[in-house]
Formats: structure tokens, C-alpha cells, sequence
């Protein structure tokens, strides 16, 4: 008997023990049940489509912060394979983006300026820096200190927020936040990469500044537009070009072309054009020029540098966050399946963590290259491994054949991928025809975004969004709406009180005797003590002002009512039907019973003290 006991008590903990090894290793739900005959060849296409794909964009990002761009091929190989094993999202592809790019770049920047790195006794005079001489490789090597420390850090606070089960907070930055976020950071990125098009030699200005930043940059470049390499621009705008006529097929005919053309891939043409051309030498182009193989070995984050990167990595963990949850849930809708937001924490903040170690920067997806992977037909991460796979062979392998790809190419890349973002604008009048304060919402977010950079402008549209939504929350005439954000019990009664009075604008027992000194009568039951104040319902009830709850607004709402139920709380006077699911529910109601209400006062009939009749005292009805 007691063999049998334990072994069914062995087989219910090793259930529990593998049930907490999948929710916390996603991969030992979905690789079990992985249908290799169905899927494997689709995830190789698109896994070596995605791949090659990501091997630019890697260069390109590298690009936006500051450090050279073989590490960009860094950060587009190792977060894959750690993603791999604790995403929830099968499409999505891991790695780059834009924007996150961009302020980790501001980081960088701000952090290890040109005007740290001056050799001594070069031509630097004020703030000339850019005729000076800078010492190179120790600047490279600090700047991929700071960015890779950065990633560190957020990776630590992601699985923090992971762990503590606050994947919510992605509710709060809506759709037009994000819009208008997105289009300044856009803005800010077509800016930041115009000098390297040109091929023209500016100061790095801190991007935290952003309109300093952005002003400065575009006087400095169109003084300097003289410079300009005509190799460079020509080779710049045409890509530009290409990309976004070859994009723009991509989306209009998707339903007939079967994989999307990788024009990324396909500019790698440029390559071959340098080289045979000898852009270099004959016509001092500037081009990648060196891109290191194998691999560095891991280093430890400087944690000294952590107090002066924590604010804005709290901002860089919950956009990237933000950006890869929204585009995993696109497809996730699309695929009938579920994304974990609080374990998408934890992946991605592993994922950073690791990556840090190995001198990358903060990874989450970019929007095309995951349309990519699904569009080629991916069907579960093993696409992303794959894509992995082909990212290491260029490292180990083939990156020096990317060493005479014009920059110019690589920054006209990053700018035709923003598109989509820039197209965002034209979002507004239809949202202004929608809903006006949304509209407000993504114009707020985006000029703070430009103003105050990107960090901050997140910040104040964040603040702006929810002071809208309190604004939006409209009482009815004659009701009053309060919200008590803390459990109903002893200890918050006096709280709870206190609230409730200060949000109906008056204390119903002096309300209640006020009212009652007109009526001799009553003073006289008052002044023996037959009339005393009673619970916090029944005072308002007494003078007609009705209490309802929505349930649902109330922290641990499950056992509310049962909770109730026990303490006596319910009486002929407090009943249940005062219990509605949602304030929605409550308001109309309340609107519903004011239609046919009249203006008599019923307060002789409430105050059940005596059975005499007293003259009507006007009065009109209030709901809380």
C-alpha cells in the first residue's frame, strides 16, 4: 500500500517538475511534437533566406551604434540561441533593430565621444575634433565596451521584470504611442546616417540631445556638402532606390509572389562592384575594410559603468521588449497560437545577457527581416537556428569578402528599412477622424521624441497617454466614479472612507443631519440617540445616494463577494444586486434608472426611525 502511495506521488511530482521545465523551456513543448516531413525543408529555406538577410542588417545596425561592424554580425548570431530554447514565439527572428540600435548607439556616443580618444600633439583646436587625430582602436574598443555593458543590463532588468510578472506593462504602450515613438526614432536614424551616404567627415554629437543632435547634424552636413564622395552618393541613393522600388513589389504583389525578393541580399552585388572597381583607391570611398574572423572571447560586463547607463536601459528593455512582443503577437493571431509576455521577458533578457558577454549589442526583431522568415515559409524557431547558422558561416568564413562593401550601402540599407516606419504618418488624419485624443497621443509622442530624444520622449508620452485615459473616464451627471486600488479589508476602511468622501465632495452623515434639523421630529430622535451612523453604504443610502461596485476593479475580486458574505456585510438595506462586473455595466444601469426616476425625495421612506409622515423637502438624486 504504501509502494503504491509513493510511486503515485513520485509520478505526480515528476509531472509537476516537467510541467515547470516547459513553461520555463518553451522548446519542450513544441520540438516533441516538431513535424519534421512537414516542416523541416520549409525552416531550411527560410531559415538560409532569413540568415543571409540578417548577415546585412547586422553590418548595417552595427552601423547606428558606433562600433565597427563586424560586431554587428555578433549580435546576429548568438541571441538567436539562446531565444531558441526560451521563446514562445515561433516566427519571429531575433536580432537587430533600427531603433533599438539607435539609442543604444546614443548611449555609446554620449558615453565615449571622439573627444575622449585625441592623440596627443594632433591638430585639434576647440572643438575641431574632426581634424584631429583620434586614436581608433582604443575608441572602438571602449564604444564596444558601453554597448555591449549596456546589453548586460538590460538583459538583467528584462528577466527581472520577467520574473516579477510585468509583461503587462506592453498594454500601456498603445498603437499610436508607438507610432508616433517609432516615426521620431526613424527621423532620428535617417539623420544620423546622412554623413555616412555622403561620405563626409562630422562631429558625433551626444543623440540624447535630440534636437541639438539633429540641428547641429544637418548644419554641419550641408556645410560640409562640398565634401561630398560622389562614389558614395551615387552608390547610396541608388541602393535607396532599388530597395524601396523592390520593397514596394514585395507588399503590392505578396499574394502572388511565393518568397519575398531579398533585396538585401541582392545588394551585396555592391561588393563585387567596389572590388572590381577599386572604389577605395581611385576614388577614396570609404568602405567596411575590415571585419574580424571567428570570434572574440567572452569578457564581464564593466559594472562600474552600470549607475550611468540605468535609466536609459530601462527604456531600451521595454521598447525592444515592446517591438518583438508586438510583432510576435501579429503572427501568433495569424497562426492560432499563444505568446507569453512575462517568459518573452525572461528570453529576451537571457538572450541579452549572454549576448553581452560576447561584445553584442541589445537584440530583439526587426519587422522585415521576420516578415522574411515567415513569408519563406517558416514554421517554428528552427528557421531562426538555421538563419544562426548562415549568420556563422559569414563570421567564421566569408566576412572578408564583405570587406570592400562601400558604408554608403550599408547606411542606405538602414535608411530604405525605415519606410514603413515613415509611412506611419500618414496614420494620423485617419486616426484624427477616429478618435482625436489618440491622434493627439502619436503627435505628442513623436515631437517629445525629437524634442527631449528618445528616452525621454517615451517617457512624457507614456505620462501623456495615461493622463488622457483619465481624462476620458466621463461621469455621467449625477454620478461620481471612485477607484480603490487596494484590497477591502480592516486595515484600509478608514482609507477607503476617506477616498469616497473626497471624490463625492462631502460627508453624507453631516449631509444627512443638516438635512434632518428641518424636521423637529427627527432632531428630537437624534437627541435621545435613536439615530446613530452606520456602515459606509447605508449613511449615503439614507440621504438617496446610491453605491454600486464593479467587482472587477477591486484586487483579488474572486472571493470578494463570499468574503462579504462571511462578515455579514449584506442586510434588507445592502444587497447583492449593488455588484455589477464592470464600471460600464454600473454606469449604465445608473443612467438606466435615472430615466425613470422622478425628483421626489424618498429620504422619509429610507430612515426607517418612525412611522410619523413629514412634509417632501426638495432634493435630487446622486449615484456614487
Amino acid at each position: 500500500m504504501l509502494k503504491d502511495s509513493l510511486k503515485v506521488v513520485l509520478v505526480c511530482m515528476k509531472k509537476r517538475a516537467f510541467q515547470i521545465a516547459k513553461s520555463f523551456l518553451p522548446i519542450l513543448e513544441w520540438l516533441p511534437n516538431y513535424r519534421v516531413k512537414e516542416w523541416l525543408i520549409s525552416d531550411i529555406i527560410s531559415g538560409i533566406s532569413t540568415g543571409l538577410v540578417a548577415t546585412l542588417q547586422g553590418l548595417a545596425y552595427a552601423l547606428l551604434v558606433a562600433v565597427p561592424v563586424g560586431f554587428g554580425l555578433y549580435s546576429a548570431f548568438f541571441p538567436i540561441l539562446i531565444y531558441f530554447f526560451l521563446g514562445t514565439s515561433r516566427h519571429i527572428s531575433v536580432g537587430p533593430f533600427p531603433v533599438v540600435s539607435l539609442m543604444v548607439g546614443s548611449v555609446v556616443l554620449s558615453m565615449a565621444p571622439d573627444e575622449n580618444f585625441l592623440i596627443e600633439g594632433s591638430n585639434a583646436t576647440g572643438t575641431n575634433v574632426t581634424e584631429a587625430l583620434i586614436d581608433t582602436e582604443s575608441r572602438d574598443a571602449q564604444r564596444v565596451l558601453i554597448a555591449s555593458t549596456l546589453t548586460f543590463l538590460v538583459g538583467i532588468l528584462q528577466v527581472i521584470f520577467g520574473v516579477l510578472q510585468i509583461g503587462f506593462i506592453v498594454r500601456y504602450l498603445a498603437d499610436p504611442l508607438v507610432g508616433g515613438f517609432t516615426t521620431a526614432a526613424a527621423f532620428q536614424v535617417l539623420v544620423s546616417q546622412l554623413n555616412i551616404v555622403l561620405n563626409i567627415s562630422t562631429k558625433n554629437m551626444d543623440m540624447f540631445y535630440a534636437v541639438i543632435f539633429i540641428f547641429q547634424t544637418l548644419v554641419e552636413t550641408f556645410e560640409k556638402i562640398g565634401t561630398t564622395n560622389i562614389a558614395d552618393l551615387v552608390a547610396g541613393l541608388l541602393t535607396i532606390f532599388v530597395c524601396m522600388v523592390v520593397k514596394e513589389i514585395n507588399d503590392r504583389f505578396k499574394h502572388k509572389i511565393p518568397i519575398p525578393i531579398p533585396i538585401e541580399v541582392i545588394v551585396v552585388i555592391a561588393t563585387g562592384i567596389s572590388y572590381a572597381a577599386d572604389l577605395e583607391k581611385k576614388y577614396n570611398a570609404g568602405i567596411v575594410r575590415s571585419i574580424p574572423r571567428g570570434f572574440l572571447p567572452p569578457e564581464p560586463p564593466n559594472v562600474s559603468l552600470f549607475s550611468q547607463m540605468i535609466a536609459a536601459s530601462f527604456s531600451i528593455a521595454v521598447v525592444a521588449y515592446a517591438i518583438a512582443v508586438s510583432v510576435g503577437k501579429v503572427y501568433a493571431t495569424k497562426y492560432d497560437y499563444a505568446i507569453d509576455g512575462n517568459q518573452e521577458f525572461i528570453a529576451f533578457g537571457f538572450s541579452n545577457i549572454f549576448s553581452g558577454a560576447f561584445s553584442c549589442f541589445v537584440a530583439t526583431t526587426a519587422l522585415s527581416r521576420t516578415a522574411v522568415q515567415e513569408s519563406t515559409g517558416g514554421k517554428t524557431q528552427v528557421a531562426g537556428i538555421i538563419s544562426a547558422g548562415i549568420v556563422l558561416i559569414s563570421i567564421v568564413a566569408l566576412g572578408k569578402l564583405l570587406e570592400p562593401l562601400q558604408k554608403s550601402v550599408l547606411a542606405a540599407v538602414v535608411i530604405a528599412n525605415l519606410k514603413g516606419m515613415f509611412m506611419q504618418v500618414f496614420d494620423v488624419p485617419r486616426l484624427w477622424r477616429q478618435n482625436k485624443v489618440d491622434a493627439m497621443i502619436w503627435v505628442f509622442t513623436c515631437i517629445a521624441s525629437i524634442i527631449l530624444g528618445l528616452d525621454l520622449g517615451l517617457l512624457a508620452g507614456l505620462l501623456f497617454g495615461l493622463l488622457t485615459v483619465v481624462l476620458r473616464v466621463i461621469e455621467p451627471e449625477g454620478v461620481k466614479i471612485l477607484k480603490f486600488s487596494s484590497p477591502i479589508f480592516y486595515a484600509n476602511i478608514d482609507g477607503l472612507k476617506s477616498s469616497l468622501k473626497s471624490t463625492v465632495g462631502f460627508d453624507a452623515v453631516k449631509v444627512y443631519n443638516k438635512r434632518l434639523k428641518a424636521l423637529r421630529k427627527i432632531q428630537k430622535l437624534i437627541k435621545k440617540g435613536k439615530l446613530k451612523a452606520t456602515k459606509i453604504i447605508k449613511e449615503f443610502e439614507r440621504i438617496d445616494v446610491r453605491v454600486y461596485f464593479p467587482v472587477m476593479t477591486f484586487f483579488y475580486s474572486d472571493n470578494l463577494i463570499s468574503q462579504l458574505e462571511r462578515g455579514a456585510f449584506f442586510d434588507d438595506t445592502v444587497r447583492k444586486d449593488i455588484f455589477f462586473l464592470t464600471v460600464h455595466d454600473a454606469v449604465l444601469y445608473i443612467r438606466n434608472q435615472m430615466t425613470y426616476s422622478d425628483n421626489q425625495d424618498p429620504i422619509f421612506e429610507k430612515v426607517r426611525i418612525s412611522s410619523s409622515t413629514f412634509p417632501f423637502l426638495p432634493s435630487s438624486s446622486h449615484h456614487s
